[in-house]
């Protein structure tokens, strides 16, 4: 192939960069999200990843209409060819693999709000842990529970919801959304923690609009090497279920000087996949520095943080972007 070849992907930014609440009711707000797409996307940026704050409501047609009215607003203000893609979990109370059946159904509603919020954004892709809740460690009184006697406990829990993610991917199909089940590592979250749990997962879940999100760090870390990885993208692209893919750094900050073996990731998933490529990077903000135990420091925020001597947020976005053209370029034209 011509070197000078690009990829077909378009490039995606979290923007877990920012923020984990996009607060769509709120007007001054959603002119701080309009300022940020304005500069992501003169950088190259052509979409971004919206995470989608978990709500305690059971009427969702206020937020749902909200997140109507931030599309509508980025639209009129000139940025209608922007793509939206949506980050979405389960919570402790709206848990799909729970044995309470009404909690069950509560998820259930919950998950599917999320997939109108991501139609109502006229989003294609709603990822996330939507399976298990985030972190949401498995313990038996006050002690955790770990190695063996975990696994049967999520092979019990993963029972009791794939009858519900076999629901809301019937319901997302409706709504020409494909929902993406990430894989995160175990440190994080108690599972699925490997993409072959997630695949032994959707053996039943038959709608291949429940599919899979791919995230490099969590590959690097929880991955079972370059060969196993390689059938099992196979695998994905064969069931259709390949929806979407992330790059991150394993420790979740910048990208450009991380340890991420590009062609062992992408040389597969290139040949099976022409979707958005996403990245994520996990900002140092408030809402993060706890749950992923951040000791590094915070990408200053431009209009938001005082400016100093490190990199901005902006700073890592464009050199994220520029590493990921080269390395997805090179391995494209291979």
């Amino acid at each position: 192939m011509n070197d000078n070849m690009l990829i077909p992907q378009d490039v995606y930014l979290s923007f877990f960069m920012f923020t984990t609440n996009l607060k769509p009711h709120d007007h001054e707000y959603r002119k701080r999200v309009l300022k940020h797409i304005k500069e992501l996307t003169q950088m190259g940026y052509t979409g971004f990843e919206f995470p989608i704050a978990p709500s305690d409501n059971t009427d969702y047609s206020q937020e749902i209409q909200d997140y109507a009215n931030l599309r509508r607003f980025l639209d009129d203000e000139g940025f209608s060819d922007v793509d939206i893609t949506t980050n979405v979990g389960a919570t402790p109370s709206c848990d799909p693999s729970s044995f309470d059946a009404g909690q069950r159904q509560k998820a259930l509603a919950y998950l599917k709000a999320r997939v109108d919020i991501t139609a109502a954004l006229r989003g294609e892709v709603m990822m996330g842990p939507i399976v298990v809740p985030y972190g949401a460690f498995l313990k038996d009184g006050n002690t955790p529970i770990w190695s063996d006697r975990l696994q049967w406990e999520l092979a019990r829990r993963y029972a009791n919801a794939q009858p519900t993610l076999q629901e809301l991917g019937n319901y997302a199909e409706d709504r020409n959304v494909k929902l993406a089940i990430e894989p995160i590592t175990h440190w994080e979250t108690p599972g699925p923690n490997k993409l072959s749990q997630v695949l032994d997962f959707l053996e039943g879940v038959s709608n291949p609009t429940v599919g899979v999100v791919i995230d490099t760090a969590h590959e690097i870390l929880d991955g079972e090497g370059p060969e196993i990885f390689a059938a099992q993208v196979r695998q994905l692209a064969n069931e259709r279920r390949l929806h979407y893919v992330q790059v991150s750094a394993p420790d979740r900050g910048a990208v450009h000087t991380s340890w991420i073996p590009w062609e062992s990731l992408f040389k597969p998933i290139l040949s099976v996949y022409n979707g958005p490529v996403a990245i994520e990077v996990f900002n140092a903000i408030p809402d993060f520095l706890d749950s992923l135990r951040l000791s590094r420091r915070k990408f200053w925020i431009p209009g938001e943080d005082a400016e100093n001597q490190y990199p901005s947020a902006y700073d890592i976005a464009q050199e994220a972007i520029d590493i990921t053209r080269k390395k997805l370029t090179h391995i494209y034209n291979l």
